[in-house]
């Protein structure tokens, strides 16, 4: 497996369970509404953890440090009913630079279409292709976005699979009730997630998760100057995608968790590379514009 010969650094673990590819740290926030009852909320997080560290996602075998790190924090704002809760998921991960400590982030989405019942002390149970109730398919859908961009930044590619097995996931919660999972109910949600990952028309984007990753931050420790460059020519293969699908969900996405990497990037970096730089991400990333405008005023 590719990502294994690669991986060569120990990372942190925060418990050890067998045969899981994730090492997910998971919080559940509920000072809105959590009164006096915060252990119904502390028996979800458990619940979250050992579903998402506690289960095989995928057919390869993990060693311990090879496990990929990533987060989920879990906002809950409001009581709708005895059982039913209302915020937002938050999902992060990251993977290590190739003979560093580093670890680059992959992964930086923010749900707001989260509205889920959960039963204290019932275990939470995921079965594969079915609807398994609104938290228990959300944790999976995103368990499978994390796995293909992480197998994407290792191999061209490479997160096919997991993208494909995430789109099954839509397509079986096409009968669930809340929002999120259909296309007519807005462009940023996890139905276009996976819609566009998965589309021609964003394979430059697919490529750039390997080249940014595989053949610029894992060259950098030998030769930051190349690893650079090579970012450089990486992200200006995503004007196809911007000038057909501007401010794309998925676009958005990649660099909620790139941005601040990529100005970490560039503050030493020649002036004519500032200029190209700021210059290319000004017009495919706009959002981040005033952002990218502190690379010149460095």
């Amino acid at each position: 497996m590719i990502r294994r010969l690669l991986v060569i650094l120990p990372l942190f673990i925060i418990f050890q369970l067998s045969a899981q590819e994730l090492n997910c740290v998971v919080n559940v926030q509920a000072r809105q509404i959590e009164g006096s009852e915060r252990v119904v909320f502390d028996e979800m997080q458990k619940a979250v953890f050992q579903l998402i560290n506690g289960r095989k996602w995928t057919k390869d075998e993990y060693e311990t440090y090879e496990r990929i790190d990533c987060s989920i924090l879990i906002t809950l704002e409001e009581r709708l009913g005895t059982n039913q809760f209302s915020g937002n998921i938050q999902v992060q991960a990251s993977r290590p630079v190739y003979s560093t400590d580093y670890k680059t982030p992959i992964m930086n989405i923010r749900d707001e279409d989260f509205v889920i019942n959960y039963n204290q002390f019932e275990p939470l149970l995921y079965n594969e292709g079915t609807y398994s109730g609104e938290l228990a398919t959300i944790l999976a859908f995103y368990v499978y976005m994390i796995l293909g961009y992480d197998y994407d930044s290792f191999s061209l590619e490479g997160g096919t699979p997991y993208f494909q097995e995430a789109q099954r996931i839509v397509n079986n919660a096409q009968s669930s009730p809340e929002r999120g999972w259909k296309a007519f109910e807005g462009q940023r949600n996890r139905y276009w997630l996976i819609e566009n990952a998965l589309s021609a028309r964003f394979k430059p984007l697919r490529k750039t998760y390997y080249d940014y990753h595989r053949m610029g931050m894992d060259e950098m420790q030998q030769n930051l100057q190349k690893g650079r460059t090579t970012i450089t020519n990486t992200l200006k293969g995503l004007k196809p995608v911007h000038n057909v699908n501007p401010s794309s969900y998925n676009m958005q996405a990649f660099f909620n968790a790139k941005m601040q990497e990529i100005l970490n990037l560039y503050r030493e970096a020649s002036e004519q590379e500032i200029r190209e730089i700021t210059e290319l991400l000004i017009t495919i990333d706009p959002g981040n514009a005033n952002n990218y405008e502190k690379i010149r005023k460095r």
